[in-house]
């Protein structure tokens, strides 16, 4: 099914680092319980390592989460249809291996904690317990993050320089380019600057300044929007604050065009035509060769 939006990124996973933060600094936990065996990536340090130890900082790298454990880190990368909702009792026994959403349970030594859930039968949530985050191959290859202070207009320009004729929608969803932007926000930062995601990323030094105060108003407008939500309430904010990412169909709020979509053969990206391509409808791949 094509991606609409599900997948946390930059803003949720910030946002529930400050959520997650105020319920777990300084907790005790009593152990990790992994009930889908595939979304646990490692096995040195074992999980059992975990039990016992007093749980610290919360930090993001991009769009992966990191709880630091005592001198260890539980990281994990939600995927596509991963989440974690906050559990005040103690746990229900679980449905058994495979059955169910329930993917891995941290649980404290109240019995209260996080249950870490991924719906849909393509399984991806993915689990690390390591010593350094930079461990996670994922983490060791992103790219430098948008938020960072020393991420400025000039480093920005830099890199679409860099990526030449790429389409600078792709460039904007690559992380190992850019930490965090993933296709929703993309969507939305394209639109904000009025420019196709066809457009290459080679483009003038005016271009280039536009789309990076895009990119700093859109993740941190959606992170103003977020502050204070609990886990529970950041996907509905989320969808509620597109303008142009899954609302195909719907009115443009800028102009009113018609949104339209192209779609690929595992996602989709949205768009208006009278603000980023001067009118012009995209050719919708994999309907051009359906039509073949």
């Amino acid at each position: 099914m094509a991606e609409t939006g599900r997948v946390p990124e930059l803003p949720e996973i910030h946002a529930l680092v400050s959520d997650l933060g105020s319920r777990l600094t300084g907790r005790t936990v009593d152990r990790l319980d992994v009930v889908s065996f595939a979304a646990l990536k490692t096995v040195d340090p074992p999980v059992s390592a975990l039990s016992g130890r007093v749980i610290g900082r919360l930090a993001r790298h991009g769009k992966f989460l990191d709880i630091a454990i005592g001198d260890l880190h539980l990281v994990m990368h939600l995927a596509r249809a991963g989440w974690i909702r906050w559990r005040d009792g103690a746990p229900q026994p679980p449905k058994g291996i495979g059955k169910g959403p329930l993917a891995a349970r941290l649980v404290l030594d109240d019995g209260s904690g996080l249950d870490i859930t991924e719906a849909g039968t393509k399984k991806s949530v993915a689990l690390w317990v390591a010593r350094d985050p930079l461990d996670v191959p994922g983490i060791a290859r992103l790219g430098p993050d948008p938020l960072d202070p020393a991420f400025t207009a000039e480093v920005f320009a830099g890199i679409l320089k860099s990526a030449g004729r790429a389409q600078v929608k792709g460039v904007l969803r690559n992380q190992s380019i850019i930490a965090g932007i993933g296709n929703a926000y993309s969507d939305e930062i394209l639109h904000l600057a009025r420019m196709s995601p066809f457009k290459p990323a080679a483009m003038s030094p005016d271009e280039a300044s536009r789309l990076f105060a895009a990119v700093q108003q859109e993740l941190r407008g959606a992170i103003a929007r977020a502050d204070g939500l609990e886990a529970s309430e950041l996907k509905r904010e989320k969808k509620s604050g597109m303008r142009v990412h899954g609302r195909t169909g719907e009115a443009c709020p800028v102009c009113g065009d018609t949104v339209r979509q192209v779609i690929f053969a595992d996602s989709t990206l949205q768009y208006c035509p009278t603000c980023q391509t001067g009118g012009k409808r995209l050719a919708d791949r994999v309907l051009s060769r359906l039509l073949k």
